[in-house]
């Protein structure tokens, strides 16, 4: 068990570097409102309107007093809930990326969400059920997913209509991406001074174009049906990905600005790029960023060909909020209520218009408050469209596996050496596959 811990501690590090039943409703005890902490990873904005999330729970019950706490960035955040692990000095419930799920429940360091709803007899039937795979092992929810995201394509319409293209008509495969991409890129001689298409080397994005290719990231159907031995992201389907990213990058109209998708979004802001693929999470700053300048579009993450559109989709993204296993009871039950408090359809409309996340209830965007956004910003329904088209299926239930880190960071090498002329596509990938299992294979005889 300690070889076990230690190694799974080095997985958590490698991530940072890249129980009893609950009772189902919390109640004051002779001493008072319950005390819990809640850490979270949204800073800006986002972290105001967790703040806020957390003032009106405070404030819909006597109960439980919570504390929404910051911990910097996902990475940060983990390191502390390592060292936190050691010293016994953890939250009640934390907000965690996606990565993180297999080495949490390797860890056993978190309450299955699934034992508070089946305690609760808690109806899941208006949550979004593709939002709900994603953190389901084994038939048990895990998480309750917190801030939902898919990426999706920006563009900018007055540059369509600059280069004569249908504004409310963004590509949809990849041939059509490329091929808009030529008609939007401008030069100044030799020198490339607005690209068509751009996209950050980032191993997400990679994930997501397999996934809407109906490809697998790991065998075992994507670590889902059995526990993930080996990479599979090197079949047809992620030659094809970087294949078409190495032909737009040497025809010099998709732009390269590095693996910070920070980067890609400020070239976008600025007009040096026309199209870029980003997270729906980042749709609030590129309205703002384009305010008074141009006017934004956005449309579905591209596929193959119009088929894929039906017989594959996106992965969810973001983060989901866990119950730590060694907290105080009642501490835990104010956990469950607080999470039951921020996915009601009436919050997660709020935290839908306040974030760009979309609400992981069905019934929230019946709430007037989210009608009337949409209506203003009709960019937020992409999103939402495009999780509802994804079907649920293992390549969109996302991989599975604990060293994911590491495998995102492999993939982002082998984009670079493609786009670098360093490798063909096939050799790139089956390199980082290869290197991705053998990382799979150690971590696995740690955990059997």
């Amino acid at each position: 068990m300690k070889r076990k811990m230690l190694f799974v501690m080095v997985v958590l590090s490698l991530i940072v570097s890249a129980c009893a039943t609950p009772a189902p409703v919390a109640e004051p005890t002779a001493s008072g409102p319950s005390k819990f902490a809640f850490w979270h990873s949204m800073g800006g904005s986002n972290g105001e309107a967790v703040v806020e999330m957390m003032k009106r729970f405070n404030a819909s019950q006597t109960a439980c007093i919570g504390e929404a706490v910051f911990q910097g960035s996902y990475d940060d955040s983990l390191n502390k809930l390592k060292a936190g692990l050691q010293s016994k000095d953890i939250p009640a419930v934390v907000q965690m990326f996606d990565l993180a799920t297999q080495v949490l429940i390797d860890l056993q360091v978190i309450a299955p969400m699934q034992e508070f709803i089946d305690a609760d007899k808690f109806s899941l039937a208006d949550y979004e059920t593709n939002v709900l795979a994603y953190y389901t092992v084994g038939g048990k929810l895990y998480g309750m997913p917190y801030n939902t995201s898919n990426p999706m394509l920006y563009y900018n319409k007055d540059h369509f209509k600059a280069a004569g293209l249908d504004p409310n008509k963004p590509p949809r495969t990849y041939a059509e991406v490329l091929d808009v991409a030529k008609k939007l890129t401008k030069k100044d001689g030799d020198k490339v001074t607005q690209y068509g298409y751009s996209m950050a080397i980032y191993g997400w994005f990679f994930e997501q174009l397999l996934a809407a290719s109906g490809g697998l990231y790991l065998d075992n159907g994507n670590g889902r049906d059995a526990r993930a031995t080996k990479a599979a992201f090197n079949g047809p389907e992620g030659v094809k990905i970087l294949t078409w990213w190495k032909e737009g990058y040497d025809a010099k109209v998709f732009g390269n600005f590095g693996r910070p998708t920070a980067d890609t979004q400020k070239a976008f802001d600025a007009q040096q790029t026309s199209m870029i693929i980003e997270s729906t999470a980042g749709l609030r700053g590129r309205l703002n960023a384009s305010q008074g300048k141009f006017e934004l579009g956005t449309g579905y993450l591209p596929r193959p060909d119009e088929a894929a559109f039906k017989s594959a989709g996106t992965i969810i993204g973001g983060a989901s909020a866990y119950i730590m296993k060694d907290r105080p009871k009642a501490e835990q039950n104010c956990a469950w209520q607080f999470i039951k408090f921020t996915t009601s359809p009436q919050i997660q409309a709020y935290w839908h218009t306040a974030s760009g996340y979309y609400p992981v209830t069905k019934a929230s965007y019946n709430i007037q408050e989210d009608k009337d956004w949409v209506a203003k910003y009709p960019q937020f329904l992409t999103a939402v469209d495009q999780l509802h088209i994804s079907p649920n299926i293992r390549a969109t239930q996302g991989g599975l596996t604990g060293v994911m880190p590491q495998a995102r960071q492999l993939t982002e090498v082998a984009i670079e050496e493609v786009i670098q002329g360093k490798a063909t596509p096939k050799e790139a990938l089956d390199k980082a596959a290869d290197a991705v299992t053998k990382a799979i294979t150690d971590y696995n005889k740690t955990v059997k």
